[in-house]
C-alpha cells in the first residue's frame, strides 16, 4: 500500500485542483478519501493476492467520476415513454409551462401569499384559487390541503371525530402507498359503519344504519378498480336525499378529480357524459346535492400535488378551523401552479394543461409521432436495430378510470444481438433517462407520454443505441 498516492498528492493535481475550485475543497476531499478507502479495502480484502495498486491518473479519473455522480441531483428529469399518462412513480401530471413560469416568478420573490393588499392586512392564503374553484365546481366554498388523503382525513376527523360514518363494504378501498379507507378513518377518530356486501350495497343499507351517532354518509369513487356482473349500488341521487331527509351530510371522495367532460374537447368514442373515460365531473356531484367533495390535484385536474375539498360553505370553514388544516396546508408555489392550472379551464383552454393534451391526442396523431422518430432515426448500413409501429393502448393510470384504455400506436424496437431487458437497461442509462415498456422480448414506446420538446432527446436515444448499425424500419 505504500505505492498509493497521498490524499494531498491526488489533491494537487490539476484536473482535481479545478474540480476543487467549481465544487469545493471540503466536498472534493471527501471524495478523494472514499476512493482511497475503497482501494485500501480491495487490497486488504485480495489478502496477498497480487493486485496492481492504481496509479494517481487512474485514481484521479475514478475520483473525477464519483464527483460528478455525487453532484448530479437525485431528482431529474426522464423521458416518460410508457403510455401511463399519469405515471405516480414519474411523478403523475406534467405541469404546464406557464404554471411553472408563475411558480418560479412567485418563489424568487416575495408575495401575497396571505396578504390581503386592499386593506394592507394578514389574509388567507387559499384565497388564491377559492373563487376560481367555486366558480368551475359550482360549489359554496373551497380549500386545499396537500394531498386528497389528507382531504379525506381532516373532512371526517372534522365532521364526524367520535361519530359513525358510514360507508359500503364495496368501497373500503386502498390505493398506492397502503392508504386504506378504513385506517385514515381510525386516524381520524370517526368510526366506520359498514353496510352492505362488497359486491352489492343497497339505499336501504344506509338508511338502516342510520342512528343518532351517525356524522356522515361516505361515497368512494373506485378510482384503481372496478367491480363487474351481478352488483349494486346506491344513485347519488338516492344518498343525496336519504341525507337530506336525516340530516347527515354526505362526503363523496372523488380520487381522480376530472374538472371537465372531453365532449366540450372532441371525441374519443364511449364517453358519452361521463366525462374522461367514466370519471364523472365532479361539478355534477355537487350539483346532485354532495355536501362536500374531495379530489386530487395532480390527477385528472393536471396540476400540483394537492388536495381539494369543495361544497356547503358551513362545512368548508368548519374545516378550515380544525388545527389540522396548518400542519396539513400547501405552501406558494402550490397554489401559484395550481391558480395558473385553473386559469385555463376557465378560459376553456384545455389545451394548455400536458394532461389533457395527452388524453385527446389520437392515434393517429401518435402514430404520426413515432413515424417523425423512426425516420430519423433510420441509417442505411446495418439492420441491428429494428423498428416497426405496432398496435398499443395507453392508460390514464394514477388509479384513474380503471379498466380503460385509449388506442395508440408503438413504436416496437428490437435489436439483434441485445436482448430487450438490455436496450431498456440502455434507455434507463442514458441522460436524461428514457423509461420504456417492455413485452416480449420488444421494447415498446409511446410517443403519447412524451413531450414534444423531448422528441429530440428520445431520437437522439435511439440513434445511440442504433450506433454504428441501422436501425431497419418496417410499415
Amino acid at each position: 500500500m505504500r505505492e498509493i498516492p497521498s490524499v494531498e498528492e491526488l489533491l494537487n493535481r490539476p484536473a482535481i485542483q479545478a474540480l476543487s475550485e467549481k465544487a469545493g475543497r471540503k466536498f472534493v476531499t471527501a471524495r478523494v478519501r472514499e476512493a482511497l478507502a475503497n482501494i485500501r479495502q480491495q487490497l486488504l480484502d485480495a489478502q496477498g493476492a497480487a493486485v496492481p495498486e492504481p496509479s494517481a491518473p487512474v485514481l484521479e479519473s475514478q475520483i473525477l467520476r464519483a464527483t460528478e455522480a455525487a453532484l448530479a441531483y437525485s431528482l431529474q428529469p426522464v423521458v416518460n415513454a410508457t403510455g401511463v399518462i399519469l405515471h405516480t412513480n414519474l411523478g403523475r401530471a406534467p405541469l404546464a409551462r406557464e404554471a411553472l413560469e408563475h411558480a418560479a416568478e412567485i418563489g424568487g420573490q416575495y408575495c401575497n401569499l396571505e396578504f390581503d393588499l386592499a386593506s394592507g392586512t394578514r389574509g388567507q392564503r387559499d384565497v388564491h384559487v377559492s373563487q376560481p374553484l367555486q366558480e368551475l365546481l359550482g360549489a359554496e366554498a373551497a380549500l386545499v390541503v396537500n394531498n386528497n388523503a389528507a382531504a379525506v382525513l381532516i373532512a371526517l376527523n372534522t365532521l364526524a371525530e367520535g361519530g359513525e360514518v358510514i360507508v359500503s363494504r364495496g368501497e373500503l378501498i386502498e390505493i398506492g402507498g397502503a392508504f386504506r379507507i378504513p385506517e385514515i378513518m381510525q386516524k381520524s377518530g370517526a368510526i366506520l359503519r359498514e353496510v352492505g356486501t362488497t359486491n352489492r350495497t343497497r339505499i336501504s343499507d344506509y338508511q338502516n344504519a342510520v342512528s343518532e351517532k351517525t356524522r356522515l354518509l361516505l361515497r368512494v369513487h373506485p378510482s384503481n378498480f372496478r367491480i363487474v356482473g351481478f352488483t349494486e349500488r346506491p344513485a347519488l341521487r338516492e344518498m343525496v336525499e336519504l341525507g337530506q331527509k336525516t340530516g347527515v351530510p354526505v362526503l363523496e371522495d372523488l380520487g381522480s378529480g376530472c374538472l371537465v367532460s372531453l365532449n366540450s374537447l372532441g371525441s374519443l368514442g364511449s364517453i358519452g357524459s361521463l366525462g374522461i373515460l367514466g370519471e364523472a365531473p365532479v361539478r355534477e356531484s355537487l350539483e346532485a346535492g354532495v355536501s362536500l367533495v374531495s379530489f386530487s390535484g395532480d390527477k385528472l385536474l393536471g396540476g400540483p400535488q394537492a388536495g381539494i375539498l369543495a361544497g356547503k360553505k358551513e362545512l368548508v370553514e368548519r374545516i378550515r378551523r380544525n388545527p389540522l388544516f396548518r400542519a396539513l396546508r400547501v405552501d406558494k408555489l402550490t397554489y401559484a401552479v395550481l391558480e395558473t392550472t385553473l386559469r385555463a379551464y376557465r378560459q376553456e383552454q384545455h389545451d394548455r394543461v400536458p394532461t389533457l393534451r395527452m388524453i385527446y391526442m389520437t392515434a393517429a396523431e401518435v402514430e404520426a409521432r413515432a413515424r417523425r422518430v423512426m425516420e430519423a432515426c433510420t441509417q442505411p448500413d446495418q439492420a441491428s436495430l429494428q423498428m416497426e409501429l405496432t398496435d398499443g393502448e395507453s392508460v390514464l393510470g394514477g388509479g384513474s378510470a380503471p379498466g380503460w384504455t385509449l388506442p395508440t400506436r408503438l413504436l416496437s424496437l428490437r435489436h439483434a444481438t441485445l436482448s430487450a431487458a438490455t436496450l431498456e437497461g440502455r434507455l434507463l442509462a442514458y441522460r436524461p433517462p428514457i423509461v420504456a415498456r417492455v413485452e416480449s422480448d420488444r421494447v415498446l414506446i409511446d410517443l403519447r407520454t412524451v413531450l414534444p420538446e423531448q422528441e429530440e432527446v428520445l431520437t437522439a436515444a435511439l440513434r445511440f443505441l442504433a450506433s454504428s448499425s441501422t436501425a431497419a424500419s418496417t410499415r
